[in-house]
Parts: structure tokens; C-alpha cells; sequence
């Protein structure tokens, strides 16, 4: 049964990888996917598999139900873009300027329509799978937009799946493990307002852009002084602007950035002494600093049994050898997290072999990993869901 798994996806390949040039070649952010949604609505029709659209906005679900089983499994896929301009030189390279699929969501919603093209046509399962297309992956908040839509409510599951691309890692393997895999994410906003004045009288100014650099240092310390070493946490300023011209001390200065931790604790210590750091630093200087500052990412933690039981799935099509088990979790952040806060899952890693880096403009998701995925949401699909007697 598996290897024929990965057999019957690889006479999916061609067809499957001109459905993700043509996604490619369309990105589109959160909550605008409408094209994108449209495509994977009108396949999942075509291959018998009913539909329901505009969950969580642009999201949509697919549901097959084989045999007499009462159980049911969700598998999930993320569509949404990002806001970067594509410089790959590809033939499908993005159409829609300042848009591209650079994170493989592409890939993604591929290999999840490939598991539903193979399991309507195989049917080699008893109860009910549900294909989660989620919209607005990528920091917009896709997931909990279907959650508040009643998503398992709508669509009971048991389990759920996911699955990310991981460049670097060879085509054929891949990497999972139980507990934290992702860390919870938070973005967060500063401003400081001070005194604008002439840029050859500073002594008429409260600076803000002197009372930025200063904390943009001080906030460092956070991570290395109020976090325990046997923690972890990033807290990382990606954004400061101020001003508009050469001679004159602007008015304001606007900080942002991105905290990630494993544990939500961490999380709120780094939010309570970020915004004591901002509101001191700048009266000391005569300024004023408002901190915006959200959650957007749980932690992503895998069930153990879930885990060892998608590891196994793996396992029956690559190999023991080309799963590992005990992979350290990473630091970027997976919204997937909130619906397995919800529901016992687990996520994966599967290898996307020699590509460029995730949110890099000249990357370009590996077509060859498609079939493996497939397979896996295939097998795990029908491992969860065996086909007996009583069907």
C-alpha cells in the first residue's frame, strides 16, 4: 500500500506541477485569495469532492466520506503570499508585481489537492476526510478566522495534519518530533513621540530618533537578562523610520519588530518589561512611548501520539532512515498552531532539497517534493482511517 502511494503520486507530477506554476505565477495575500481559493474549489468538484467556500473569509473545505466510519480527519494547506518582489527569472514567475509565493504555500495547497485527487479516486479509507485550505498563513490570521467560523464545529475532526517545506533538507526525507515545533510569534509596534525641531538647534528638540537608538539597545536586554538561559526567545527590531528630510528633527520615530518564544510565559514577561523599558527610557529623555503589542502565533506543539504515528506514516514510505524523530523545534512561527490547540495533531517537515532560503526573492518551491507529500497525507489518511470489514 505505501509504496504504491508514492507510485500512484508520481503519475500525478505533471498535472499537479502545472497547478502550482499557475498559483505561482498568482499570488495573492491573506484574505485575498480569492483566485486562488476558486481553483482549489473548482478541482476538488471536479474530482467529486464536496466544497464549501468562504470559510474564515476566502478559506475552503473540502469533504470526501467513504464507507460507515464515524471518525474524521482533517488535513491542512496554507495559500496565502507575501508581500516581496519575485526575482527568480522563472516562466511562472509571479504576474502580480511586489506579491510572491516565497514561502511554498504554493506547494502547499498542491500537494493537499493531490492527496484529495488520490483518495477520491483510491477511496481506500471508512469515515470522512476534511481538506483544510486556509487562507492567511502568513501573520494576517487565517487560522483562528476559520476557527471563529466554526470550522470543527462545521467539520468535526479527530485528528488534523500539516505540513511545511524545508529547503536544505534532501527531497524524501523528513522531520518531525512531539511537544513545541514552532514558536508562538508576536508583532509589536513602538511609537515615541518627542519635540521636532531645526536640525542645527537640537537643544529646541526632544529627539526621538536619539531616545529610538537607545532603546532599540536596551530592549536587547530582555533576552539576556530577564528570560532564563534554559528558555528560549528572539526579540528582533526589523523596522525603524523617522523623519523626511536632512535638516529637520522629526516629530516621532515608529519601532517594530517580531518576539518569538516556546512558551507563553516568556512571552508575557518580554511584553511586560519591553513596554517598562519604552515608557522609561523615553520619559528619561522628555518623550513619550505608546507600545502596541499582539500575539499572533501560538506555539505550535505537536501531540505525541500524533507525532509518532505521522513519523510512522513517513516512515512506511521513505524509510526509517529518512525521518527524524527528535528534530529540535525551530523559531519561526506556524498559525496551523491554534487549530491544534483545538484538535490533537501534529505537524511535519518534509525536504524540499537544494532551494533558496524561505522569504527569499529567488525562491522557488521544488516540484519534486510534491509526490511525497501527497503520500503522506494519503497514508496517514489511511492509516487513521482503515478500511475493515464493516464498511
Amino acid at each position: 500500500m505505501t509504496q504504491s502511494a508514492l507510485d500512484r503520486a508520481r503519475r500525478y507530477q505533471d498535472e499537479l506541477a502545472a497547478i502550482r506554476r499557475d498559483i505561482h505565477a498568482h499570488p495573492e495575500l491573506g484574505l485575498e485569495e480569492y483566485r486562488t481559493a476558486e481553483l482549489v474549489a473548482a478541482k476538488l468538484e471536479e474530482w467529486g469532492i464536496e466544497v464549501h467556500r468562504g470559510v474564515g473569509k476566502t478559506g475552503v473545505v473540502g469533504v470526501l466520506r467513504n464507507g460507515n466510519g464515524q471518525a474524521a480527519i482533517g488535513l491542512r494547506a496554507d495559500m496565502d503570499a507575501l508581500p516581496i518582489l519575485e526575482a527568480t527569472g522563472l516562466p511562472h514567475a509571479s504576474q502580480n508585481p511586489g506579491r510572491m509565493h516565497a514561502c511554498g504555500h504554493d506547494g502547499h495547497t498542491t500537494m493537499l489537492l493531490g492527496a484529495a485527487k488520490y483518495l477520491a479516486e483510491t477511496r481506500n479509507f471508512n469515515g470522512t476526510v476534511n481538506f483544510i485550505f486556509q487562507p492567511a498563513e502568513e501573520g494576517v490570521g487565517g487560522a483562528l478566522a476559520m476557527l471563529k467560523d466554526g470550522l470543527f464545529e462545521r467539520f468535526p475532526c479527530n485528528q488534523v495534519y500539516g505540513m511545511h517545506n524545508r529547503p536544505g533538507l534532501a527531497v524524501g526525507k523528513f522531520i518531525t518530533g512531539s511537544g513545541a515545533r514552532a514558536a508562538g510569534g508576536a508583532f509589536f509596534d513602538i511609537i515615541i513621540t518627542g519635540k521636532g525641531a531645526h536640525g542645527a538647534h537640537p537643544q529646541q528638540s526632544v529627539d526621538p530618533v536619539v531616545v529610538a537608538c537607545h532603546l532599540g539597545t536596551a530592549l536587547q536586554s530582555i533576552v539576556s537578562r530577564n528570560i532564563s538561559a534554559q528558555d528560549t526567545a528572539v526579540l528582533s527590531i526589523t523596522r525603524i523610520q523617522s523623519g523626511d528630510a536632512y535638516n529637520v528633527i522629526p516629530q516621532s520615530a515608529l519601532m517594530a519588530g517580531t518576539v518569538r518564544t516556546m512558551k507563553p510565559e516568556v512571552m508575557t514577561t518580554i511584553e511586560h518589561n519591553m513596554k517598562r523599558l519604552a515608557v522609561s527610557i523615553a520619559a528619561g529623555f522628555g518623550a513619550e512611548a505608546e507600545v502596541n503589542f499582539r500575539v499572533i502565533f501560538a506555539p505550535m506543539v505537536n501531540d505525541s501520539a500524533e507525532a509518532i504515528a505521522y513519523g510512522d506514516a513517513a516512515a512506511a514510505l521513505v524509510g526509517e532512515d529518512n525521518v527524524r524523530r527528535d528534530g529540535p523545534p525551530g523559531m519561526g512561527s506556524e498559525d496551523f498552531s491554534f487549530m491544534m490547540e483545538q484538535v490533537p495533531g501534529a505537524h511535519i517537515n518534509l525536504g524540499s532539497g537544494d532551494t533558496a532560503a524561505l522569504h527569499n526573492h529567488r525562491y522557488d518551491f521544488n516540484d519534486e517534493t510534491i509526490p511525497y507529500g501527497v503520500a503522506l497525507y494519503a497514508t496517514i489518511t489511511e492509516k487513521k482511517l482503515p478500511k475493515g470489514t464493516a464498511d
